[in-house]
């Protein structure tokens, strides 16, 4: 029966993410060329706001829980496990105080309307993955902005979407790379639940009616501990919170 209304639903669904993007496009560019940081950054809270609205013409729905009391002015390194692209624009959104940025495939620097953009210019690192010593680049850079600005950071240690929803093992390479630079970094991991459901039956037609979850869980402090400790206990955390929701 969901998928027989995601045939329905998904033409809506699809059609308005893509009318955002285009819509978004231009204000960005004039938000950042003429305006700066702040107000591009704002243009792209706004943006995925509405990104995040769509996914509720299929009947899915959105729950972001942060009952934690993280610190505003201080660097963070988020580790999310991941799902699908939907799991982005809710954590750019109500992560938006934190100024946290993305560490994204080059590629997807270019092409795709407003996302392009965002990737860029927003701060992020865009990485070559086959080019390590350009990875690495582009991390330190990162990592340098984090400490000079306060900004932060979403890692999804994964390194690819999970299609099944299982976790999978979490790679600590880029937080110790960004630790280096950045060691006054807070580590907090979020668990993402269900957002992979979406797309059971791939873009067409979407899942409907499923309640997706995005709960951030207690931080962890570096305190000198190896980043590959520190990678292990975020991973075994979201692990214990999508068994026990």
């Amino acid at each position: 029966m969901r998928k027989f209304f995601g045939y329905l639903l998904s033409p809506f669904t699809i059609l308005a993410f893509f009318l955002v993007l285009l819509i978004f496009q231009p204000l960005q560019w004039i938000a950042y060329k003429f305006f700066g940081y702040i107000a591009h950054k704002r243009v792209v809270d706004i943006l995925n706001l509405c990104l995040l609205r769509t996914v509720y013409l299929t009947g899915n729905t959105v729950i972001f829980i942060n009952k934690q009391n993280l610190p505003v002015g201080r660097p963070i390194i988020f580790l999310a496990n991941h799902q699908s692209m939907f799991d982005i624009p809710p954590l750019i959104y109500y992560l938006r105080k934190y100024h946290a940025k993305f560490i994204s495939k080059i590629e997807l620097t270019k092409g795709i309307p407003s996302i392009s953009f965002n990737l860029k210019y927003g701060g992020g690192a865009n990485i070559d993955r086959k080019d390590p010593r350009q990875s690495i680049t582009e991390l330190v850079k990162l990592a340098n902005r984090m400490k000079e600005n306060k900004w932060s950071t979403v890692i999804f240690p994964e390194g690819t979407r999970s299609k099944d929803g299982q976790v999978r093992s979490f790679q600590s390479a880029g937080v110790a790379t960004i630790l280096k630079k950045c060691p006054e970094a807070l580590l907090v991991p979020i668990a993402i639940n269900n957002s992979g459901k979406m797309i059971q039956y791939g873009y067409y037609p979407l899942n409907t009616f499923i309640r997706m979850t995005w709960e951030v869980l207690e931080p962890i402090e570096p305190k000198g501990r190896s980043a590959e400790e520190l990678v292990k206990e975020a991973e075994d955390r979201i692990k214990a919170s999508l068994q026990h929701p």
